[in-house]
């Protein structure tokens, strides 16, 4: 089942940019399963909030959670990069376009659990953005490390064996198969040894030091960039699922142009 989940996703990403209306390009998927009891798992509601959600919140039998990073383009990160005060409009638009994906790939793969005689389901967390917290009660990238697929850079994105230049989903399911654990590698260069922080010097508000990271200061920027992109979507709701945002809540400055964005 590994083998045809992966598979499955995969073809659908690569299918999914064909779309005359689709303007955004990816690169091939990484698959990852984590064990939805897995102590790391058990221990989110710690680590990032008490109000964070688990596996078991979304299914009573959840066995696993399927994590998958879908990357972007050297090309659309390359225009991030080169909009300087602010983020591009082919970053905004693949945001939206690329968050509208996961939806509709994440209910197709829902059907196909089922139609296996699994049982799957998404959180309604996954959707949503606590204003107050500035945090998700669902961390996809959370999962993606529980699953292996990668480690945490400073500048709080998920470094992949294909870089951190993209975005992740997950989905809950009872279907009981060999999971994947945290990686002992470390993928970020400057945590390794300290031979980076490129990220830190892209940040255009100083959300981000090598010591930590400033939420009120991200989301300043955000805010920017939201009131600047109306047009495309907003890709977070409130609790009835009406948006929360004026607008793309985007930046990637930290993710752009520096080494472990591609690999």
């Amino acid at each position: 089942m590994k083998t045809i989940i992966t598979e499955f996703i995969t073809e659908y990403v690569r299918e999914y940019q064909s779309n005359e209306n689709i303007s955004t390009k990816w690169g091939v998927p990484i698959v990852g399963f984590a064990d939805a009891k897995h102590p790391y798992i058990i221990n989110l509601k710690k680590v990032i909030s008490h109000s964070h959600q688990l596996p078991i919140d979304v299914l009573e039998d959840a066995k696993t959670v399927i994590v998958y990073f879908v990357p972007f383009t050297k090309e659309l990160a390359m225009t991030n990069f080169l909009s300087k005060d602010c983020s591009s409009v082919e970053w905004a638009v693949a945001y939206e376009e690329t968050n509208a994906m996961f939806m509709k790939l994440n209910e197709r793969l829902i059907t196909k659990l089922n139609e296996s005689g699994y049982r799957a389901g998404i959180s309604n967390e996954s959707l949503m953005f606590d204003r107050s917290a500035l945090k998700s009660n669902w961390s996809h990238r959370h999962f993606a490390y529980a699953a292996g697929i990668g480690t945490f850079g400073i500048n709080n994105m998920l470094i992949t064996k294909s870089g951190g230049c993209g975005r992740y989903s997950s989905l809950v399911t009872n279907l009981n198969i060999e999971h994947g654990s945290p990686m002992t590698e470390e993928l970020c260069l400057y945590k390794r040894n300290k031979s980076c922080g490129i990220c830190v010097k892209h940040c255009p508000n100083k959300a981000l030091t090598l010591e930590g990271y400033e939420r009120e200061k991200c989301n300043e920027i955000l805010q920017k960039n939201a009131q600047l992109y109306k047009n495309f979507g907003s890709s977070y709701s409130d609790e009835k699922g009406k948006p929360n945002s004026i607008g793309s809540e985007v930046c990637g400055k930290c993710a752009v142009n520096i080494p472990c964005a591609f690999w």
